[in-house]
């Protein structure tokens, strides 16, 4: 029977001071499997991370461009996985599913606010590789320290600027009858779900602004591509063609991995719809990924790969005085 008018003034006044995250699995057992599991990723993730941070910071032959983005978008992973990956560390540790309005709202923010600054920086790494390759004799001066500075600001400044209209819409959002998110973090698309309002405003706003990072950003990095190829395939002498496609692979690999995951969370028609099917996907963006790009970036990049051989040296030379 449908409640009457009061009835159901009183549930849209109900004022929801915490949610119950489900995580992704009941099983005690693979909950017992996850948490080492994520626990693992998250821990070689900052420590990998970490260690390019260090190295870019203390190797004179890291002091370029190209490292100072590479810096700085570890950085990103470590924050982007860290307001993730520890609250649900926790509730797998504890069993507590329990949090409160503020910090679910916390986390999706700066959730959402470095993975949308992430696709910028990436799209800037690739403006960084397109001036390297296309135009060497002007690099020190097109990417100068000001200039990155620069770029870095305004990729946290349009993120924060995307993030901020449908995140302050969300913030009216009123709960009725359900405080249980299905999902192991604070996300759009089930905090949307579970909401007695109508969302459709919202949903609208969301697809809209995941749509103009997406679009824009691989738009940046697919015509810098476009150029830097166009540029190697005139490079008279195969080694260096394999030399300057050597600087990208990285970049491309980590690139193919971060939109080819995101297609599957936010490209859809409706945050009501069952986010069952995103759970692997967002635990891939937020710990395995991650976890990867150190790797992905050292063990193909020799220049990076060099430093960390020296400063392991350095480090065992002391150790013996």
């Amino acid at each position: 029977m449908r409640p009457d008018k009061n009835q159901e003034s009183a549930m849209r006044n109900h004022t929801v001071t915490t949610f119950i995250l489900l995580g992704l699995t009941e099983d005690p057992q693979i909950q017992s499997l996850l948490l080492i599991f994520l626990l693992f990723t998250y821990l070689l993730n900052v420590t990998g991370n970490l260690a390019i941070i260090l190295l870019t910071l203390t190797d004179p032959h890291l002091k370029t461009p190209m490292y100072f983005f590479l810096q700085n978008f570890s950085l990103l992973e470590i924050l982007f996985t860290s307001a993730c990956i520890p609250r649900y560390l926790y509730s797998l540790s504890t069993g507590d599913k329990i949090i409160t309005y503020g910090a679910c709202a916390s986390q999706a923010f700066f959730t959402d606010l470095f993975g949308v600054t992430e696709f910028f920086l990436l799209a800037t790494m690739s403006y960084d590789r397109y001036v390297a390759i296309c135009k060497p004799l002007h690099y020190t001066t097109i990417m100068s320290n000001t200039a990155c500075r620069r770029l870095l600001l305004c990729c946290w400044m349009t993120g924060l600027f995307i993030i901020l209209p449908p995140f302050s819409l969300s913030q009216n959002l009123q709960f009725c009858d359900s405080n249980v998110i299905d999902s192991f973090l604070c996300d759009v698309s089930p905090f949307l779900k579970i909401s007695c309002s109508d969302t459709w405003v919202i949903e609208q706003m969301v697809i809209g602004c995941a749509v103009l990072t997406f679009i824009t950003t691989l738009f940046c990095v697919v015509l810098s591509y476009v150029y830097i190829i166009k540029t190697i395939i005139r490079f008279p002498s195969a080694q260096q063609r394999k030399k300057a496609f050597s600087t990208c692979s990285s970049h491309m690999i980590v690139v193919s991995i971060t939109y080819g995951s995101c297609i599957f969370i936010y490209v859809k028609p409706s945050a009501k719809d069952s986010v069952a099917t995103n759970k692997g996907v967002i635990v891939l963006t937020t710990s395995i990924a991650p976890m990867l790009n150190p790797f992905i970036y050292t063990l193909r990049n020799k220049q990076v790969k060099q430093a960390f051989k020296d400063s392991i040296k350095k480090i065992a030379l002391e150790c013996r005085n």
